[in-house]
């Protein structure tokens, strides 16, 4: 019995010290400047890598045993709000340009805080859709091989500029040191190691060496329909994505606004697809102005990569006012779009001429207005970022759910994405300039308000009541707020049908594309979706993941069709005659 006790006790003991070990101090190690403080030896020892404080106090080399324990997470802040209003550009600090911009010995401290985890949820389906291979390109950084790690990133992800800017990075909410401490910086990491490998010239155009003789259209260029174009253009296919508006990028293009993601980046993209084979072809709507069965004809196999751009709007009293907008939408009859048509005035050439077919009058300001977007999320934060720079006299973010708590609840633990309450791009901006936040929660509007030329300058609202698990507004809680521009933002419900009609092509019961997770064959032959088209309203990154197993559907399904072809002794497809399917413009 004694031996017993003594076995407890040892064991106590030796949990104890575990936790000890591993217990994450509170000591601030950040200097002034909001890095990580160094020390050298002396005025000769620039050459050499500085030792770097601890959260014990000490200055010791930097190491990745215990970094997730030694040093603290440091994510690399935007640029000033108060300044960064004043333009469009990027809200990401430029190396050499804006002093918030991480220095390269704070870029190895945050990949040194990549702990040796045996099973990284950063990269599973809690995590990445696209299983990044993160702890291998974390330790790359670490270890200065910036190459290698971009070799390791594009295997998983063929646009990591793109979900490195606007991605909310889900691998963050499943990192183990999460458990217990701050994840990993994930995203500024992928983010350094891509555009560093644009910097120093490490993507070239890769060139397929062979060609299948299969072709492929692609309809749609957003993340998921340039994903597939990539993955098949690299499996040897020729493929052709068709876009209905001027520019080619989708969302990327047209519904994510210049401050979060450039559209030089983007365009920087598309021309590198370009170089290695892949052909474009604008104005070409699908189904209105370019046959869909024309591509059926003409292509070995037809991929839909349509997005989600039926908008959930706000049928109550006064929708119809002037001044009442969607945040994007391309469907008639509501043309305009407060997003899409500020980033195609945006659009110009170096001589000051507009490439984009933008028209004046389709134009939505909120310059000198009391602005209120109606939604939350990342496209209600894009509107207020959009609001700011139009220079508004006031915004306001109504959101339908309560107010997250500061930290996990408890029916949201780790892996789970954490529902806690944040501060976007948007709302520090905001507070900057007006000195509060702007959102308001739990309040569900009930009328637009006109005066007597048809034009919107109030809304009312009611505060709703959560706790039945469905909104129930509460008597009595009428509000009335000035309003010169209501900009709706509260999501996707769907595609647009006009080519799934023609095609006559199942939908599932939220009409979105019929298509089985990890198949993507549509009801018809030779006929594939994927994205939002498929899967409904959803992240960019997940758009990528679908679009690469997309490609590998559409090359089974041609190797599949090349071998019955061959056996029944009939000519394998050449590429297609594209002179009969132009876009009538």
């Amino acid at each position: 019995m004694l031996a017993a006790r003594r076995k407890a006790t040892n064991i106590a003991r030796s949990h104890a010290a575990r936790s000890l070990s591993t217990k994450v101090s509170s000591s601030n190690v950040l200097g002034s400047d909001g890095r990580h403080e160094i020390w050298r030896e002396g005025i000769y020892d620039h050459d050499n890598e500085p030792k770097v404080k601890r959260r014990d106090g000490s200055y010791q080399p930097i190491e990745k045993l215990r970094g997730f324990i030694n040093y603290s997470r440091n994510k690399e802040p935007y640029r000033d709000p108060s300044k960064r209003v004043l333009d469009w550009g990027e809200l990401n600090p430029v190396e050499g340009r804006d002093e918030e911009k991480h220095t390269e010995i704070e870029r190895k401290i945050q990949a040194a805080r990549c702990m040796d985890c045996g099973t990284p949820f950063c990269q599973t389906h809690t995590g990445c859709p696209v299983n990044n291979l993160i702890p291998e390109w974390n330790n790359l950084v670490y270890n200065g091989q910036w190459s290698d790690a971009i070799e390791r990133l594009h295997k998983t992800n063929n646009f990591p500029e793109f979900t490195g800017r606007v991605c909310p990075a889900p691998c963050e909410g499943g990192c183990v040191a999460g458990l217990v401490d701050a994840p990993v910086t994930i995203k500024d990491i992928e983010y350094s190691i891509v555009d560093n490998a644009w910097i120093e010239g490490l993507i070239t155009p890769r060139i397929p060496k062979e060609r299948t003789g299969m072709t492929v259209a692609v309809v749609g260029s957003g993340p998921s329909g340039l994903a597939t174009a990539d993955q098949l253009n690299q499996m040897g296919h020729k493929v052709t994505v068709f876009e209905r508006a001027d520019r080619i990028g989708g969302l990327l293009m047209y519904g994510i606004p210049n401050m979060k993601l450039e559209k030089d980046t983007v365009d920087r993209r598309v021309n590198l697809l370009r170089e290695e084979g892949i052909e474009f072809v604008t104005n070409a709507d699908i189904g209105k102005n370019v046959d869909v069965n024309e591509l059926r004809t003409n292509f070995d196999a037809l991929s839909l990569c349509l997005g989600a751009t039926k908008p959930r709007d706000l049928p109550v009293p006064g929708r119809e006012l002037n001044g009442v907008h969607f945040a994007m939408v391309s469907v008639i009859p509501y043309p305009l779009e407060f997003l899409t048509e500020n980033q195609k005035r945006l659009l110009v050439t170096k001589e000051g001429h507009l490439e984009s077919n933008w028209d004046k009058e389709k134009f939505i300001t909120a310059a000198g207005k009391d602005v209120i977007v109606i939604g939350g999320g990342d496209t209600g934060t894009d509107c207020i970022g959009t609001s700011m720079r139009h220079r508004c006299k006031s915004v306001t973010n109504f959101e339908l759910m309560p107010q997250p708590p500061p930290e996990r609840a408890q029916d949201n633990p780790w892996p789970q994405w954490p529902r806690v309450y944040g501060v976007d791009y948007g709302h520090a901006e905001v507070r900057a300039v007006f000195g509060k936040d702007p959102r308001v929660y739990s309040v569900m509007t009930k009328e637009f308000i006109g005066d007597e030329d048809g034009n919107v300058k109030a809304l009312v609202t009611q505060d709703v009541d959560m706790s039945q698990g469905r909104p129930v507004a509460v008597e009595g809680s009428e509000r009335e707020w000035p309003c010169d521009l209501a900009v709706l933002s509260m999501g996707f419900v769907a595609p647009e049908e006009y080519i799934a009609k023609e095609l006559d092509l199942e939908l599932d019961q939220r009409n979105n594309i019929h298509a089985l997770y990890g198949d993507y064959r549509t009801s018809i032959e030779g006929v594939f979706a994927g994205g939002d088209c498929r899967r409904g309203q959803s992240l960019v990154v997940w758009a990528i993941h679908e679009g690469r197993g997309i490609a590998d559907a559409v090359d089974s399904y041609l190797k599949e069709k090349r071998r019955d072809e061959l056996e029944a002794g009939k000519p394998t497809s050449v590429f297609a005659n594209l002179s009969s399917i132009n876009a009538h413009v």
